[in-house]
């Protein structure tokens, strides 16, 4: 994008009949149809000194002018938090975020986040929407661990928000469920929306929800607890915990929709769960659920490529105490 923010773009025969939005975006570079929509909007944008909707069809000599406004500072202090680094380049970073860290920051948790790394480690990001920030492209809960991938320009994170809401990503997890199971593999097709009654959790009985699609299949068998292997079809908040809590056979160690009492009641009714990997279940401190593989096509490469991040400690070690046991 230019320097100083102010660019003038003169229409060809070629452009003629293109969106105004597709014509700025096509001209500027590392400029997204959406920020270059968004400029339009807020009437950073003439043709011929009139203004436009995104929409215009421009026609061949059409003056734009336009400016681009500084991108807004953040209150977010960079913060020196060791980040692990699976893949980096000039486009993209691939993390894998340990259990504990939240990725954005939000009310209670404005420091030690991800975002707060994320500015430390990459001081030069370019601004992301308008705004000074990482260009998060989709989370994890604040205890699940695993892969992310973060754009470090406007024009990378579109492209991989497209990937995503077109469900063209590769999602799969590990999860340590309770119980066991008759078939090697399944597929749980339930809605989730807002509990009807508890804003902070997930329901599959909610009066306003929207679709959603998990794959499993067995990866190991124990006693009393399965470790599966999930492929995310949709993107649902905490889809994986609603949908193996609402199938009897929540996630190890979920605080939320496997709280202490069912938990207490989960391994009492397992006979087959021996005395001490019982007590080691009740210890768990939180949910058993790991993004392991994370899959995309490079928006500037155009490759396909995968990232696999290793499990986090305590999920290893707790898996090593169910093998010997």
């Amino acid at each position: 994008m230019p320097q100083d923010g102010a660019f003038t773009i003169l229409v060809n025969k070629t452009d003629e009949g293109k969106r105004l939005d597709v014509v700025i975006a096509s001209r500027l570079s590392d400029c997204s149809r959406s920020f270059a929509a968004n400029l339009i909007i807020n009437d950073k944008v003439r043709v011929d000194g009139q203004t436009k909707k995104p929409g215009y069809r421009v026609k061949a000599g059409d003056e734009i002018r336009g400016q681009i406004p500084k991108p807004e500072p953040l209150d977010f202090t960079p913060e020196p938090i060791r980040i692990d680094i699976l893949f980096e380049d000039e486009h993209l970073l691939v993390v894998n975020k340990p259990p504990g860290l939240v990725v954005h920051p939000a009310p209670g948790h404005y420091s030690g986040t991800l975002v707060n790394a994320l500015l430390y480690h990459c001081p030069d990001l370019k601004g992301i929407g308008g705004k000074l920030r990482p260009g998060i492209v989709h989370r994890l809960d604040k205890d699940t661990s695993g892969t992310l991938v973060i754009a470090k320009s406007d024009h990378v994170h579109e492209n991989l928000a497209k990937q995503f809401k077109a469900r063209n990503v590769l999602k799969e997890y590990l999860a340590l469920v309770f119980g066991e199971f008759d078939s090697e593999k399944g597929t749980i097709n339930l809605p989730i929306g807002r509990h009807p009654i508890d804003r902070k959790r997930m329901s599959t009985n909610s009066r306003k929800h929207r679709a959603a699609h998990t794959q499993w299949q067995v990866r190991k068998r124990f006693q009393g607890v399965t470790l599966l292997e999930v492929n995310l079809k949709t993107g649902r908040t905490h889809q994986i915990r609603v949908h193996c809590a609402a199938i009897n056979h929540p996630v190890v160690g979920d605080p939320v929709y496997c709280p202490h009492k069912l938990l207490k009641s989960i391994t009492k009714n397992f006979s087959s769960i021996p005395p001490p990997i019982a007590d080691a279940l009740q210890l768990v401190k939180r949910q058993m659920l790991h993004a392991w593989r994370l899959g995309f096509t490079h928006p500037q490469t155009g490759k396909s490529v995968m990232f696999e991040s290793p499990l986090a400690t305590d999920m290893e070690e707790l898996l090593n105490k169910l093998s010997v046991n």
